[in-house]
């Protein structure tokens, strides 16, 4: 009878052990239908965001307080500015995603102008930081670095520019490509580059290049935009010692370990300590005033020696979603404004942040570009937001994702808009009244269920 029972109890647990690998395998199944509902960029957005903002104000806190308790007296002076450039980004990334896309649209235009005013304002009453860079502008005790938002600027500006050329089918010729991209794009970076500013130069280059590229440019046209670009940086490295420097400290950091090699071996060292695990948050030896700048140029070091390999494989990872996701709105958008816009905003976050990781692990020379969302800085911070907003906003405008959100109806954010001008709620709402009429009846509970989901 023991023996029955005994047996009796092993077959159970081998069905449960079977009935829990099938369910496991049916999800697995089921991953490729997750993936192409209509809102998962949305959702992969948003939560990618969510994590590296999030992550970001742990960070700062942690790689900032020593320097900020040496420079202030309190060592959350640095987190308490990181917070508030989150507090004001977070309400202007909502605005943004719910915003259609004609005013979108609009938008370049305006913000193309005040970031050219800010710039010209810079090179006459910028301030120096680091190494002879004038990238600073005081504005109302606020310090605001003026070449980041003109990152925003320029996406939206010039996938506008396309846009229109191409629904006017005036694209034509290569001149019609790069007539007035090109001269917009020649302004900023030659301003960004008066303030010896190159890191954020070749950002602006990497959105140029993007917009050619999605607007179907000849490959020997961008081939010789590249060559441009490379000779470009060419010269201004033979012209400023400081780049120099930064290039034979790249190549060879440990022939001057106390000197232009000594950012680069710290933040080595900081990666290497890690290990796996990590030390811990708070754990990091090199932010003692060893690493120079750890809670905006070099936090991915610090993630590293805090969170170990696991931590910098999240960061890598977290980017990589978000880079997925950005360029899948790219793919299923319908109007060409959203699809050049989506590729040239993801491909400014994105490259950004493999140029600081690869600064950092010893790729790249120094630029001095912060990592999006996760390093020290409201002049970074805020736009990035304002930039995932818009890729929320395109992510919305995808057509099936339109027809999900239509049958839910209005969210309040839509409604309060709807106040402003600035958002079509009443015609979401009447498009999913007049779907139901015409199916001639209401959505079944199965149907509501499935659009909760969504």
């Amino acid at each position: 009878m023991a023996v029955s029972t005994s047996v009796s109890s092993a077959g159970g647990a081998d069905r449960r052990g079977n009935g829990a690998i099938g369910r496991g395998l049916a999800r697995v199944r089921e991953l490729p239908q997750v993936v192409n509902r209509p809102l998962t960029s949305y959702y992969l957005i948003f939560g990618s965001s969510a994590l590296l903002i999030m992550l970001g104000l742990v960070m700062v806190w942690s790689s900032s307080m020593v320097d900020s308790y040496t420079e202030t007296g309190s060592a959350l002076s640095l987190f308490r500015k990181q917070v508030v450039a989150a507090a004001i980004g977070l309400p202007l990334l909502v605005v943004a995603s719910q915003l259609p896309t004609k005013v979108l649209r609009v938008i370049g235009y305006p913000a193309m102008i005040i970031s050219v005013a800010l710039l010209i304002i810079t090179m006459f009453k910028g301030e120096e930081y680091g190494a002879g860079a004038m990238r600073w502008l005081e504005v109302g005790g606020v310090t605001i670095q003026a070449s980041e938002p003109a990152k925003l600027a320029f996406a939206l500006w010039g996938a506008n520019v396309l846009a229109r050329k191409e629904e006017l089918k005036q694209l034509v010729d290569w001149r019609q490509l790069l007539m007035p991209l090109l001269p917009g794009c020649g302004v900023l970076v030659l301003l960004v580059l008066i303030g010896t500013d190159l890191g954020t130069s070749f950002v602006l280059l990497t959105i140029f290049l993007s917009l050619l590229w999605v607007v179907g440019a000849p490959t020997r046209l961008i081939c010789g935009m590249i060559g441009l670009v490379a000779a470009l940086g060419a010269i201004m490295i033979a012209v400023e010692p400081f780049r120099k420097g930064r290039l034979t400290s790249f190549l060879n950091p440990e022939a001057d370990p106390t000197g232009t090699g000594f950012q680069l071996l710290h933040g080595l060292y900081a990666l290497g300590s890690g290990g796996v695990f990590g030390r811990g948050i708070g754990g990091s030896f090199e932010k003692w005033g060893v690493l120079p700048h750890p809670e905006s140029d070099f936090i991915f070091a610090i993630i590293g020696e805090e969170l170990g390999l696991i931590g910098t494989l999240l960061v890598v990872g977290l980017f990589g979603v978000l880079g997925y996701a950005g360029l899948r709105v790219a793919s299923r958008a319908k109007e060409p404004f959203a699809r050049l816009a989506a590729t040239s905003l993801t491909g400014w976050i994105v490259v950004q942040a493999m140029v600081n990781i690869g600064t950092v692990i010893g790729l790249m020379p120094i630029t001095g570009i912060p990592l999006p969302l996760v390093s020290a800085g409201g002049s970074s911070l805020i736009p990035t937001m304002l930039a995932l907003g818009v890729l929320l906003a395109l992510a919305k405008n995808e057509p099936a994702a339109r027809r999900a959100l239509a049958a839910r109806g209005p969210s309040r954010a839509q409604r309060a808009l709807s106040w402003l001008g600035l958002d079509n709620a009443g015609t979401g709402r009447k498009t999913g009244s007049a779907a139901q009429a015409k199916n001639g009846s209401r959505p079944t509970q199965v149907q509501a269920r499935r659009n909760r989901r969504r």
